[in-house]
């Protein structure tokens, strides 16, 4: 019977009298009734309340998808509004330094595309990076030719303001064009071999304009009145821009059947080396025309001073 008296439950009415009675009967069995007061903090929330770990990754995960969404809406937008092209140009400054580094450093076995490019292709840096190699040749070019014939009086130095021009032409046309070929190209082979791997028209676009980022110092550099200097220097730029176009579109094609796969790339490699071989020969190498000849006039006679074209 003691043992079926200490097992009764009792209620206590404060928790003074509750210490009162456990310390009096240290072995019997409680029930622990708790402060209303606490009871608060341990009431189960609403239904489909989680905790914050799984509440913050749930509200990250909604975050993510909205951002989706709102990208695929903007790259929806119809190509005559403002908005379809603003898509283009949305890139932060870290996102272009890091491609243009990349551009300047090659990883042997990485593709520049995958790397750097196919989560948010631009035209923001291939734009500027064209326009910028543009005025650096131009410019560049006039005080190479200054540079080489200063100090001789015989030289009449005329700016030469039409280079401006047919560096955009040429810039602008290799870094549009060839894209735009490649890129039919290769989306022409997918249509017959299904192994190779396609491009969008904006990535390649990127590849090209980024790739080009190496001339802008090099044209700079070719100031110097020096031809081996010169041609060193190209040879580097070459070797360092096609590096980058050789890593990225050799994945694509390589396969298809081996006598096209080849051919491509040759092709790609080859109009590079006549842009850069071009550029150097029309801006830097060309044959000076601003020589006033030298000649004597008898009395009475007048001179006519033809400058060649």
């Amino acid at each position: 019977m003691a043992a079926v008296d200490d097992l009764q439950f009792e209620e206590f009415g404060d928790r003074a009298t509750r210490a009162t009675s456990l310390a009096a009967s240290p072995d019997a069995a409680t029930v622990s009734i708790e402060d209303p007061s606490d009871a608060s903090k341990h009431q189960p929330g609403p239904p489909g309340r989680l905790g914050r770990e799984e509440d913050d990754e749930l509200l990250g995960n909604d975050d993510s998808d909205k951002a989706e969404l709102l990208a695929s809406q903007k790259k929806s937008s119809p190509f005559w509004t403002f908005e379809y092209y603003q898509t283009f140009f949305d890139v932060d400054t870290y996102q272009v330094f890091d491609r243009i580094k990349g551009s300047l450093l090659p990883i042997p076995g990485k593709n520049f595309v995958r790397l750097y490019i196919r989560s948010n292709p631009d035209l923001y840096g291939p734009f500027w990076i064209c326009a910028t190699l543009v005025f650096a040749i131009a410019i560049s070019g006039n005080l190479s030719n200054f540079l080489i014939h200063l100090g001789e009086k015989t030289y009449h130095y005329v700016p030469e303001f039409q280079k401006v021009s047919v560096a955009a032409t040429v810039i602008y046309a290799y870094a549009w064009l060839v894209p735009l070929a490649l890129w039919g190209f290769l989306m022409w082979r997918n249509s017959k071999v299904m192994n190779i791997v396609s491009y969008s028209f904006l990535e390649i676009v990127c590849v090209y304009g980024y790739s080009l980022f190496i001339y802008i110092p090099t044209a700079v550099l070719w100031i110097i009145p020096q031809r081996t200097v010169r041609w060193i220097l190209v040879m580097i730029a070459l070797g360092i821009s096609g590096s980058v176009l050789a890593m990225t579109f050799w994945p694509a094609v390589r396969e298809d059947n081996r006598r096209v796969a080849l051919a491509t790339l040759v092709t790609i490699l080859l109009l590079h080396v006549l842009l850069s071989v071009g550029c150097l020969a029309y801006f830097f190498d060309a044959p000076e025309i601003d020589h006033l000849p030298t000649t004597t006039a008898t009395p009475n006679q007048t001179v006519a001073v033809a400058k060649s074209s």
